[in-house]
């Protein structure tokens, strides 16, 4: 078992996430934080352990030292939407480009 301390300490970080997820995100619902294996086994929580009401343990692939909190929503649905609007940037841009002369006339193809 890991030192009672460290796990008090975790708890409170995980709570100040989720928190801070809800806050953020109030159409998602969270359900559990994502840790490392390694983790996992380094404080002692078991996978599927319900460590706040209604929040799990969860393994996953992620670095260690860090966690995740889980929910039921999309986060990458903005991600893509930005990605589709920096892609919709960069094709115009590079369609024609204009410069403006010191006299206030403009120039094409600098």
């Amino acid at each position: 078992m890991s030192d009672p301390s460290k796990i008090a300490k975790n708890l409170q970080a995980f709570q100040i996430a989720i928190n801070a997820h809800d806050r953020e995100n109030p159409t998602h619902d969270a359900y559990g934080i994502g840790l490392a294996h390694f983790d996992l086994e380094r404080l002692g929580f078991d996978e599927g352990e319900q460590i706040l009401p209604g929040i799990t343990i969860h393994g996953d692939d992620g670095v260690t030292g860090n966690f995740r909190v889980l929910c039921n929503g999309d986060h990458d649905e903005n991600l893509e939407r930005e990605a589709e609007e920096a892609d919709m940037v960069e094709a115009v841009a590079a369609e024609r480009q204009i410069r403006i002369a010191p006299g206030g006339g403009e120039r094409e193809g600098f």
